[in-house]
């Protein structure tokens, strides 16, 4: 999966999409910072260890946010960014309805079998298999969002998405009973852990053992709808980015959008809380405004301030930004590879044993003899495996090797 697509979208043949509207002239290398930057802090908090990490490296219990909790919609609000850029720079080379179509499908059926890998490396017992997860929940909303992109490139139509999910999340959460335990607010609560409408939908497809919680799975399913309109915002986003408005203008409406996206989360929360494992409708708003706000946030400082940048730095690729920008895009230009080197390594860290003591364990009771503070020893080991993932990937990074999916 390359990520250096650039914005400018040219006049294509009359057999192609084109978007009616000329985009700006320059990539945003703050697309990357911040896609480096959402990466890396999501390897740091799946990887915390010991019962006592800070209380914001780790997602809240049910109900409620933490920044752990930002992580996953804001990789999938980039998603919807980079499918915009990455679908119109494939039409400004001259690619096909059908060219771009067939590409999605491939892409979303390798991102599933990527998943499967992930999730299962590397004992790969088909009983206890995972199917769910962050590699097939982007896989699905990628896949929607893309070919809505393809058949109309127009906003009106993403926002009608974006609402009708949200809502229709909500109305089957809200007014569907939930068999064996009754209506939602009446017989048993909203966001009840095991007896909603989501959770009972999980234990229908897949028996106990597939599932991540036992009784229920936070890449689920029917909460994959909501996280459809987080992809969604990305690429409303990416729309905005593409117009001819200058930075400054286009920072200060994303912030705008931000900020308005919180406030109707926070509203929302009173009848249907935030909520990341089951992805709720007010969860999906309160995250994208983050997201929203990190964005323009990420634009000002890096585009448009161009804070410790050179006046003629080019694109993400080179090696003329500050050492900080290029620590972030090693993660940011290879996004997926990364995360997969996360996981893999995560597994084999508890897989691996020392005598009968699992080699993640290990490294914990070796740290916390030395450190005193639980929190710290897990902040210093997520810190660590950070630099080892960023180390792995560092190589290919230099040597301008991007994943293609």
């Amino acid at each position: 999966m390359k990520t250096t697509d650039p914005l400018v979208a040219s006049k294509v043949d009359s057999d192609v999409i084109a978007e009616p509207r000329a985009a700006a002239p320059n990539r945003l290398l703050s697309l990357d910072v911040l896609r480096g930057l959402t990466i890396a802090f999501m390897i740091l908090v799946n990887n915390q260890v010991g019962p006592h990490p800070f209380s914001q490296l780790s997602h809240a219990a049910w109900n409620g946010f933490t920044a752990t909790d930002l992580v996953f919609p804001t990789f999938l609000f980039l998603v919807g960014i980079s499918t915009v850029l990455s679908t119109q720079s494939r039409l400004t080379r001259g690619a096909t309805r059908a060219d771009l179509l067939l590409h999605t499908t491939r892409r979303t059926a390798l991102l599933i079998a990527f998943g499967f890998v992930v999730n299962n490396f590397p004992l790969f017992h088909m009983s206890t298999a995972r199917y769910y997860g962050v590699l097939p929940r982007i896989a699905i909303c990628y896949f929607v969002v893309a070919t809505v992109y393809l058949v109309s490139p127009g906003w009106r139509d993403k926002v009608m998405l974006a609402v009708g999910c949200l809502i229709a999340y909500w109305l089957l959460m809200r007014y569907v009973p939930v068999p064996g335990y009754g209506v939602p607010t009446h017989q048993v609560a909203i966001n009840d852990h095991d007896g909603n409408l989501a959770a009972w939908l999980d234990r229908h497809i897949f028996s106990a053992p597939h599932l991540y919680e036992r009784t229920r799975d936070p890449e689920g399913l029917l909460s994959t709808v909501p996280a459809v309109a987080t992809t969604v915002f990305g690429v409303l986003a990416a729309l905005w980015l593409r117009t001819t408005h200058s930075i400054a203008r286009k920072a200060a409406v994303l912030g705008g959008v931000g900020v308005l996206l919180l406030i109707l989360g926070l509203i929302w929360n009173s009848s249907f809380p935030i909520n990341k494992k089951l992805w709720t409708s007010s969860f999906a708003l309160y995250a994208g405004g983050w997201s929203f706000l990190c964005l323009a946030a990420s634009i000002a400082v890096v585009d448009l301030l161009r804070i410790g940048r050179k006046a003629s730095a080019p694109g993400p690729e080179t090696g003329s930004h500050p050492l900080l920008y290029r620590a972030l895009l090693v993660f940011g230009t290879n996004a997926i590879l990364a995360y997969m080197i996360s996981e893999l390594g995560d597994a084999l860290m508890r897989t691996a044993r020392i005598g009968e003591t699992p080699l993640k364990d290990f490294a914990y009771q070796a740290l916390a003899s030395a450190i005193p503070f639980p929190a710290w020893v897990s902040l210093f080991y997520s810190l660590t495996f950070v630099l080892v993932c960023w180390l792995l990937v560092l190589p290919l990074y230099r040597r301008h090797i991007f994943l293609r999916i």
